[in-house]
């Protein structure tokens, strides 16, 4: 019985094939997901390097099945600790537009602009909403992510729209 128990524990071991078989698969999801929301092709491309090292010193007890949950839950991690540590000093989201607006009114373009408004969101919400809007990924997927239920992600989801859709309105008054 032991025997059977650890032999159901291998098989569900990431082998080198199935972990490049993973990382092939994911690696630019991943990588997307990363760079919308650190905003830097640099720190993007740490962050999926380490949760790919992670993987592999963890593949004896990450299954293929979970293998894309636990890595993005890996670099949701990730990314708000780079944060933390890279930003102690958090500036006001009002601040940051007014002087951005009046620095540079001519600068903003849609795209721009959502990304900007998108970027002021706590890291929940941000991830909530590149996941969900940009990468396509269902409630129950994002709650397995993010260690949420499903009612928790849609209640993110529809706040951090609500804070876009001010910021946005706000834009739009000043123009």
């Amino acid at each position: 019985m032991l025997v059977d128990c650890f032999n159901c524990y291998l098989s569900k071991a990431l082998k080198r094939k199935e972990y490049n078989s993973v990382v092939d698969q994911f690696s630019g999801n991943l990588y997307g997901f990363a760079l919308k929301f650190l905003r830097n092709q640099e720190d993007a491309q740490d962050i999926v390097q380490d949760v790919f090292e992670k993987l592999w010193v963890n593949r004896k007890k990450v299954g293929v099945d979970k293998a894309k949950a636990w890595m993005f839950t890996c670099a949701h991690h990730a990314m708000i600790n780079h944060i933390n540590r890279k930003n102690r000093k958090i500036e006001s989201p009002n601040e940051w537009f007014s002087e951005t607006v009046q620095k540079n009114a001519h600068f903003f373009e849609s795209n721009q602009v959502v990304d900007r408004a998108v970027s002021i969101l706590p890291p929940i919400q941000k991830s909530i909403i590149l996941l969900r809007d940009i990468e396509g990924y269902s409630y129950d997927e994002i709650g397995g992510i993010l260690e949420l239920s499903p009612s928790q992600v849609k209640v993110y989801l529809f706040r951090a729209r609500n804070k876009i859709k001010k910021q946005l309105k706000g834009l739009t008054e000043l123009v």
